[in-house]
């Protein structure tokens, strides 16, 4: 007997329910391939870590102080000398890892204030808009108007050169991109469905900002900042390079470069090669971190 219409409209929920289902077993497992981060992104996070890691617990390790002259100058690499000594007899390893920790502080901590500042200035502006969103929005844009290099060089040399005064500067300069990318992200989201309905529901604005935009916008700020605090780090090296950084003795990526360069440049390169390749090193390795956190974040977006 043929099949009644009643049984082929009986049959048509199933079939729509097993295609559901293969769908569902099917999409996650493509999308996941594409998620993963990668073996690179954990290498960079391992580099990462092992940077901020000695430079914290510097003052623990076998190694000599920064501004130790015992030594003969100008040694080449061995066992008790890794990276060799400088011109004064000081171990360049000892150096290098002290010397991190002006870098780092400077990187990481201008980007954090950056963040805070122009990340809760661009979550409030996208989310209020209106009179807010125009007068920062404003602000942004005198701060993105200047030269970032020259500003920096220029208030560093009127205003001083403790490692206080730099990170706060950058981090003054770096408050503007960081808001448009919160302000953004923030504009994107708070239209979405999730925000209606809590709207709907009567959630507070706070609850709102806090709850549901604060946790999808703070993915795409975290990446960019990553290559913030790589683009900080270069600023200061900058800085410590034509000596408007922390001064001597005080050891820094930049100065010690400066100092391998200035006199010993042909001759005993690696006095300047060793810290240039653990900060190009440490650069690349935010760089690769922030890049792919920035594609697996987006790859998420798409598949709200």
């Amino acid at each position: 007997m043929p099949p009644s219409p009643d049984a082929d409209a009986a049959a048509l929920p199933a079939a729509g329910a097993r295609l559901a289902v293969a769908a569902s077993m099917s999409v996650p497992a493509s999308s996941a391939s594409k998620r993963k981060l990668g073996v690179v992104f954990w290498i960079a996070v391992a580099w990462i870590c092992l940077v901020v890691v000695m430079a914290v617990f510097a003052g623990l390790l076998p190694i000599d102080g920064p501004d130790n002259l015992s030594y003969l100058s100008k040694l080449g690499s061995s066992f008790s000398h890794p990276f060799g000594t400088d011109e004064l007899g000081r171990d360049l390893f000892s150096r290098v890892i002290f010397g991190s920790r002006v870098s780092l502080e400077v990187g990481f901590g201008s980007i954090f204030l950056g963040l805070v500042a122009g990340g809760f200035a661009g979550l409030i502006a996208g989310y209020m808009r209106g009179i807010f969103d125009a007068v920062t929005s404003a602000v942004a844009n005198v701060i993105l108007s200047f030269p970032a290099l020259l500003l920096l060089i220029t208030v560093a040399a009127f205003w001083g050169r403790a490692w206080w005064k730099i990170t706060l500067i950058i981090a003054i300069i770096a408050t503007a991109p960081l808001f448009y990318v919160v302000r953004s992200s923030t504009i994107s989201f708070a239209g979405r469905d999730f925000v209606l309905a809590a709207r709907t529901m009567g959630a507070s604005r706070w609850r709102i900002v806090t709850r549901e935009i604060l946790p999808n916008v703070m993915p795409a700020a975290i990446s960019f900042g990553l290559i913030g605090v790589a683009i900080a780090i270069v600023a200061e090296g900058t800085l410590s390079f034509l000596g408007l950084s922390v001064a001597a003795p005080t050891p820094s990526w930049g100065n010690i470069i400066a100092e391998g360069q200035s006199s010993t440049a042909a001759s005993d390169p690696w006095i300047w090669i060793w810290p240039t390749l653990i900060m190009f090193m440490t650069l690349l390795a935010l760089n690769i971190a922030g890049d792919r956190l920035q594609r697996f974040f987006d790859v998420r977006e798409g598949r709200l």
